[in-house]
């Protein structure tokens, strides 16, 4: 039989043993040191001042007294340094960086966290708190298919909650998706975290509205109006107006510029309708220099005839357009009749 315990080391008392209490406090002494145990540092030499009852981590390249002990526990007991050697399933408590520890024959390694474990909150690499029980810091964060799809499922309790995803600059928010107060899909975007624009939405049903998009339809004042000379006018009117779009600046011959609000590709359509007895044309110009859409008339056998033509062109945010009338003919001005529609394409 072994004169000391297979996994702790402990000496045995033998039979006809003298002094027996030398032994037996060597095996409390030990046990003391090695059941609970708290590792102090991990160090190649003793340090210059123990204490008793402290235990080290004998590094790789032990040197002095700890020479011949790598990787052992070394104990301080009595003035001496005694040498415990580590089995499979040991744990420590490392103090010099405030974790906990489990020897597998080789290495002390973190214990692995259980394949079923509940959590009141995980904080990885970050701190958790009541509202964010599971708060995550990292460049990445990858859910992966366990073989084939792989859904993200955000719940909510009432139609009136919310569930959506939200994306910050600096813990402000500025943009969001999902359901927010309602069953029905938004984004929605924000400059400062306090202002809201709504982009888009999609309702139960699936109708797609963009309450944003810029959209624009500008006429003059109702009216049969006689243009002779050439002229410019502008509109008095935004009878949609959506997105940003306004009337700015006054035109020479009238009313006020059409401002686009957003720098894009625009669908420009120019309604024309009027009464001539010669050749006419109303040309919507962009910033009172560039023609963008342009529409020609002739005799109308004094019948009201009405006209139309589109075209696809580019407005940078700030630019503004007008009409510019040459020829001689009676506009009927209003909605419905002379008027400019524009949407971003």
């Amino acid at each position: 039989m072994s004169d000391a315990t297979s996994k702790l080391g402990l000496p045995f008392i033998l039979p006809a043993q003298a002094q027996k209490h030398v032994t037996h406090n060597e095996a409390l002494q030990r046990l003391d040191a090695v059941v609970h145990l708290a590792l102090a540092g991990e160090d190649d030499s003793p340090p210059e001042t123990p204490e008793d009852g402290d235990c080290h981590l004998v590094g790789e390249s032990p040197t002095g007294l700890f020479s011949g002990h790598a990787g052992e526990i070394a104990i301080y007991q009595d003035g001496l340094w005694q040498f415990a050697g580590p089995a499979a399933g040991w744990t420590a408590w490392f103090g010099t960086d405030a974790k906990w520890r489990v020897f597998d024959g080789a290495a002390w390694v973190t214990p692995p966290v259980p394949d079923e474990a509940t959590f009141a909150s995980v904080g990885i690499n970050a701190a958790a708190d009541a509202t964010n029980r599971l708060s995550v810091s990292s460049p990445a964060t990858l859910l992966n298919n366990a073989g084939a799809g792989h859904q993200l499922k955000i719940n909510k309790a009432t139609p009136g909650d919310t569930a959506s995803l939200l994306f910050q600059t600096g813990w402000s928010g500025r943009a969001e998706m999902g359901l927010a107060g309602t069953d029905g899909f938004a984004i929605k975007v924000s400059p400062d975290g306090a202002s809201w624009f709504e982009a888009l939405r999609v309702s139960p049903s699936g109708a797609v509205v963009t309450p944003e998009r810029p959209l624009a339809r500008a006429a003059r004042a109702v009216g049969a109006t006689l243009i002779d000379t050439p002229t410019a006018l502008g509109f008095d009117t935004l009878y949609t107006g959506e997105g940003g779009f306004f009337l700015g600046a006054a035109v020479a011959g009238g009313g006020e510029k059409l401002s686009f609000p957003v720098s894009g590709y625009y669908a420009v359509t120019l309604n024309i309708s009027a009464t001539a007895s010669g050749p006419f044309t109303v040309t919507l110009q962009k910033n009172a220099s560039e023609n963008v859409v342009i529409v020609r008339g002739g005799a109308t056998g004094g019948d009201e005839v009405t006209l139309s033509s589109t075209a696809i062109a580019y407005f940078a945010t700030g630019d503004d357009a007008q009409l510019s009338f040459t020829g001689a003919a009676t506009y009927n001005l209003g909605y419905g009749a002379t008027e400019v529609i524009a949407v971003l394409t």
